[in-house]
Order: C-alpha cells, then structure tokens, then sequence
C-alpha cells in the first residue's frame, strides 16, 4: 500500500486546467521530487496535497484513508505539513520562540496561564529540533536577524514541530547561495535518513533534485509526463525537450 497516492487528481480554474488527472504515489521513506517549467503544476498539486485547494475532480489517499476534500487544518493534524517557497515565520519572536509555539501546537491541552518555561518537555523538543536544523546557538536571536538560508531553516524547524510524517517542501532552496544550498541538501538527507521522514520536494534547483531524490515526477502543462530514478529523468527525451529545451542521449 502507498503511503500517499493520487488518483486522477484535477485542479481547474474556469477553462484552465491547472492539473490534469495526475496519478502518482510516495513510499514510506521516501524522498520524492517534483520538476517541471513554469506554470506546469507543481504548486498546485502541492496546495491540493496540503488542504489549500480542494480538487476538481479526483481522490488522495494517505496511509490507505481518503483524505480528499479535508481542510488545512485538518491536513495538518493527520501529519502532512508543508513549507512555503516564500517564509513564513514570527519575525518579532526569537528562533526558539517560533519552534516552540509549533510544538505547542501539537498538546492536546495547553494551560496560559502557566509560563512557557515551565514546559520542560515542549522546551526540550524545541532545543532537539533547532540542534537538527543548525540553529541551536541563535535561539535567543529575533528571527528577522537571520539570513535567507537560515530562515529557510528555521521553517523546516517549525514544521518538524508538528511531528510531521509526511513532510512537503516547496521551494526549499529558493534564494540561497551556493554555499547555504549545500548546507539545506546535506539538512534533508538528515531528515530523512536519521528521522525516516517521508518527503516530497518541489524544486528547481536540478544539482538539488538529481543529488537528493529517490524518484522524480515531471509535469508539464498540468500532466505527469516522465516518472522514474534521477537516472531515468536525466536520460528522458521528453523531459530534456520540455524542461531544458534540447535533447540528451545517455
């Protein structure tokens, strides 16, 4: 059984269709990748795995339960979290403010009226996920004080806050330099190597995704064109043709 899997999945907005019965599946421990132009669907199917769209057409499943049309929210609490290209944190709050609020996220019951010190537990994880995400020695600094890369880091943090299984990374090395790209793939082959975390990657970074992934999707004007091991992509005419422009024999 697929950890994840869907089924004739469609996203139309009026006459365009954004994604076109796209069928795939990710395995339990898996790192997966998704490549495409602009405009071919990558963000969309990420928004419909997520809770952010609702499909036109089409079912997901996660861990063999239909989860099609759940919320958010709803998304969230099942284990399926997501980062953004664009980051989203509390720049008015300290490193270890923000990973704390999404670890208190998940208890079942939370009294205010005690000081966040006190929750020796909820503290603990905090400092165990900013040390795997490198951030450990800036807890006390505002984040607005942290470069791109390490905001980046930060935001993968406050995801594995949420004790994720399956984790949806959007973009995550959009904007660093060479030198902080390097950092976040060696960050998400920890993760999923230490933590046996299930992750499905959108990038467009291809050193990223050829170094990192088990398997590749490609779409291409909302259709999953080309399936198969980085090897596979790489040699693939019609993702050369659609994604690079040109041709490439292997």
């Amino acid at each position: 059984m697929a950890y994840l899997e869907a089924k004739d999945l469609c996203k139309y907005f009026g006459g365009l269709k954004a994604l076109d019965r796209v069928n795939f599946s990710i395995e339990k421990g898996e790192l997966k990748s998704i490549i495409g132009p602009n405009g071919a669907g990558k963000t969309t199917l990420f928004n419909l795995l997520s809770g952010l769209y609702q499909p036109t057409y089409g079912k997901i499943f996660f861990q063999g339960k239909e989860i099609t049309g759940k919320t958010m929210d709803e998304i969230s609490q099942i284990g399926i979290t997501k980062t953004f290209q664009i980051t989203h944190i509390f720049p008015r709050l300290t490193v270890f403010e923000n990973v704390r609020i999404s670890c208190q996220s998940r208890k079942t019951s939370f009294n205010f009226w005690k000081r966040a010190e006190s929750f020796k537990d909820i503290n603990e994880k905090t400092f165990q996920i900013l040390k795997m995400v490198q951030l450990s020695d800036s807890h006390y600094r505002m984040a607005s004080t942290l470069s791109h890369g390490e905001k980046k880091y930060l935001e993968i943090g406050i995801a594995l806050a949420t004790e994720p299984k399956l984790l949806l990374l959007d973009e995550p090395t959009a904007g660093m330099s060479p030198a902080e790209t390097i950092l976040a793939m060696n960050l998400i082959r920890k993760l999923k190597d230490e933590l046996n975390l299930t992750i499905l990657l959108v990038e467009h970074d291809m050193n990223v995704v050829m170094n990192i992934s088990d398997n590749i999707l490609c779409l291409n004007e909302g259709k999953l064109i080309a399936c198969g091991t980085p090897e596979e992509i790489s040699c693939n005419d019609l993702v050369q043709e659609v994604y690079l422009g040109r041709t490439k024999t292997c």
